[in-house]
């Protein structure tokens, strides 16, 4: 799950800059006293627009996320590696579907959220858009990119929204499984041959800094995240994540032998947390806009996808149509259906 890279630069007013309502008051002490809201339940509009951007480019990024490790699928060194990979694979595609899924309840199509990634109005995590350049890379993503996932999804297990607090809890099962599987190749390569050492430090120089971006701006510049923990749609800000991330990552690179592409990195005593360099955030926002290395790349395929899937979603739209038209006589006549 990659919602953090989601917030775009920019603040929003504090929640007590303009009065509530009496029902919107009543919404948030339900909120405050950890009750679930469900899809039929009273919600600001602005709450629900929220969880819509949130939850659906959440499904974009696991649908776009399947693309840099299935290009690896026939190239996985053992028939072991390709199933694990193809499992891990349809997994993405998995929560994907759960997460368009917890967005359809909140009043948006399918077919809308899909029509807004295909146009690029809506974003995805900007970490997809990088290559995956060698096996290592695969190793990469799964410790990296699933770590700090997981790292910001467990806490919206315990989201607000019911519908998308439900499925995160089998989506962080799985995801955790991806973790363990991406720290096994790293491991494997690192404590293999010098060049399967290097070749798994090279990955690590070049997915480390955009993982540490994964989280979103910093606080100070993030503009939707105050408001969504007053919503208690997310639990913790994005420097406390990102903080929580390294800080676990940092001895897993020091046991697998690699060394973290940051010359500052520093332990802090007084802290008793890591200290890390400047963040690039102009590369983050140029991504964002789109002039990543793989942007267009990313979107074309999934363009050709949805055009190629065309004939088969509009087969089962007709199918599910003259299933309709006849269940009334079915209802009467159960034995038509053997007609």
């Amino acid at each position: 799950m990659y919602t953090q890279a989601l917030d775009t630069h920019g603040q929003e007013p504090a929640p007590a800059a303009r009065d509530l309502s009496a029902q919107e008051q009543r919404f948030q002490a339900r909120v405050d006293a950890e009750e679930k809201i469900e899809p039929k339940d009273w919600m600001p509009d602005a709450y629900r627009q929220t969880l819509i951007r949130q939850i659906s480019q959440h499904a974009h990024s696991e649908i776009v996320g399947m693309l840099p490790e299935g290009n690896w699928i026939t190239r996985a060194p053992s028939l072991r590696r390709k199933a694990v990979l193809m499992a891990k694979v349809q997994d993405e595609g998995g929560h994907g579907m759960y997460l368009y899924s917890a967005a359809e309840t909140l009043g948006v199509s399918r077919a809308q959220m899909m029509q807004q990634l295909l146009s690029g109005a809506a974003k995805y995590s900007s970490i997809f858009n990088y290559p995956t350049l060698t096996w290592a890379d695969i190793g990469a993503i799964g410790w990296l990119v699933d770590g700090a996932a997981i790292m910001n999804q467990i806490p919206i297990c315990r989201c607000s929204y019911g519908p998308y607090a439900r499925a995160m809890v089998r989506i962080c099962k799985e995801e955790s499984f991806h973790q363990r599987q991406g720290f096994e190749i790293m491991l494997t390569l690192a404590h293999g041959s010098a060049d399967q050492h290097t070749m798994a430090q090279d990955a690590l120089n070049r997915w480390w800094w955009p993982s540490i971006m994964m989280f979103g701006p910093s606080d100070a510049d993030s503009k939707h995240s105050a408001q969504s923990m007053r919503w208690k749609i997310k639990r913790f800000s994005n420097d406390e994540l990102r903080q929580k991330f390294i800080d676990v990552t940092v001895p897993q690179a020091q046991y697998l032998r690699l060394t973290i592409p940051d010359p500052r990195l520093r332990w802090n005593e007084a802290t008793q947390h890591y200290d890390i360099g400047p963040i690039d955030w102009e590369e983050f926002a140029n991504v964002l806009r789109g002039n990543g290395p793989c942007n267009r790349e990313r979107l074309a395929a999934r363009r050709a996808a949805d055009e190629a899937g065309a004939w088969v979603r509009e087969a089962a739209a007709a199918h599910a149509a003259r299933q309709i038209g006849r269940s009334p006589h079915m209802a009467v006549n159960p034995q038509a259906r053997f007609a």
